[in-house]
């Protein structure tokens, strides 16, 4: 048995979860995200919990389980407190400013480079080489953070670019003069 999928998720006060088929919908006071669930798990309400259950052990049930269990408490924390993924910004003359709601970012090239939140995602730029990106869909956050580090992905000479907080970067040895 899946030791993710049979934990049950608790619903906190304030938050409402439907189920319709394999369509799941959280509302909560942030907001409301609907996920379509595999049709390999059944996911039903008992009080304050949300369990789901699987009808037999094949490996593809099984897998389908615990990736369920662990979506729908996504979506219950993301609608209670929301998400949040933190960048910096390294090296001379790299930075970023708030632009109207989205960002603009200096990093290197020869113009700026712009970006617009896509629906559900908010940007705030607390110092000029910080950005956090904050939504309530994990995977959305998740993906916009990753998008905004890819336009200038921290290098292993100087460790310039744009990375997660916390991230380490490897540093290599330049070249030796001989």
């Amino acid at each position: 048995m899946s030791r993710i999928g049979k934990k049950p998720v608790g619903i906190p006060s304030g938050v409402d979860v439907s189920v319709d088929g394999t369509t799941v919908t959280v509302k909560g006071p942030k907001g409301t995200l609907t996920q379509v669930v595999p049709a390999e798990v059944e996911i039903t309400r008992e009080g304050d919990d949300v369990v789901v259950t699987r009808p037999n052990d094949q490996p593809r049930v099984r897998a389908m389980h615990g990736l369920a269990r662990s979506l729908l408490a996504n979506m219950v924390t993301g609608v209670t407190e929301g998400y949040s993924r933190e960048l910096e910004i390294v090296g001379v003359g790299y930075r970023a400013t708030a632009k109207g709601k989205g960002i603009e970012i200096l990093v290197g090239y020869s113009h700026p480079v712009e970006v617009n939140p896509p629906e559900g995602i908010e940007f705030e730029v607390p110092s000029n080489t910080r950005i956090v990106v904050r939504g309530i869909d994990k995977q959305k956050v998740g993906q916009v953070a990753a998008d905004i580090r890819k336009i200038r992905k921290p290098e292993p000479y100087k460790g310039k670019g744009i990375r997660y907080a916390g991230e380490y970067v490897r540093r290599k040895a330049g070249k030796t003069g001989a």
